[in-house]
């Protein structure tokens, strides 16, 4: 397995491990304890991220839909559904990755927009807009 094979394995476990799991535990394996967050979203450090979660409600659900890597960085196009906002976040996250390890993150997130909204007509994540679910 390449590197970039390995990396993008590893964010969808640590993403599926914190975000749908909840699992802060194991979670604690995937996150560097010296973690750096550039989000405007998200308190600093690995502990700002988890209680971010552990406020979220109880079915906070994460997906992807595409993932790429180079080197050590990984970018994945995601969507945080039950978030206890009226719409869901699509994400595109970049994790930096240094010795097994998530140590870096930046996000951009933009509420999902359902048909009516979409100025374009496609949806933001996925096949369908979210109120033809």
């Amino acid at each position: 397995m390449s590197i970039e094979q390995q990396n993008k394995a590893l964010v969808i476990k640590a993403f599926d491990t914190l975000f749908n799991k909840r699992d802060y535990e194991a979670a604690l394996g995937f996150w560097s304890p010296n973690y750096l967050q550039h989000s405007a979203h998200i308190a600093p450090g690995r502990e700002g991220l988890f209680d971010l979660v552990r406020s979220a409600p109880e079915n906070l659900k994460w997906e992807y839909q595409l993932i790429l890597a180079e080197g050590d960085f990984v970018i994945v196009h995601g969507r945080f559904s039950n978030t206890g906002r009226p719409a869901a976040w699509i994400a595109a996250d970049v994790v930096r990755i240094a010795g097994g390890v998530l140590v870096e993150h930046w996000d951009m997130l933009q509420d999902e927009a359902t048909s009516t909204e979409s100025k374009s007509g496609l949806p933001m994540f996925g096949k369908l807009f979210p109120d033809q679910v």
